[in-house]
């Protein structure tokens, strides 16, 4: 995510509040995690988007992930996005361990 530099001081609490409430009130979130996007000289480092904070949504299954969609905090949450922020990447995955990786490769 990249936030608007000139996004008030009110919008931005009107954003990290649809955030936390969109994360307490959907019963099928099971984990958050967000990042500060850190450079250290990485050659893949400017072939990435530049965005500088990253979330994650964890859920146990689909079923979670399209709960969390249609929720009513969600839809505030969604409406807040695209007023506060410059730029987002948005994708859905199914995670593993490293177990995984053979399968993943000879997709």
């Amino acid at each position: 995510m990249k936030p608007r530099p000139d996004l008030s001081p009110a919008d931005r609490e009107g954003f990290i509040g649809a955030f936390e409430r969109a994360l307490r009130q959907i019963p099928t979130v099971r984990g958050v995690r967000l990042g500060t996007r850190i450079t250290h000289g990485a050659g893949y480092e400017s072939s990435a988007p530049d965005m500088d904070y990253l979330a994650t949504i964890d859920f146990d299954d689909l079923d979670g992930l399209q709960t969390y969609l249609r929720h009513p905090a969600h839809a505030d949450l969604g409406a807040r996005f695209g007023q506060a922020l410059t730029g987002a990447l948005v994708y859905d995955f199914e995670v593993g361990g490293a177990e995984v990786l053979g399968d993943v490769v000879r997709r």
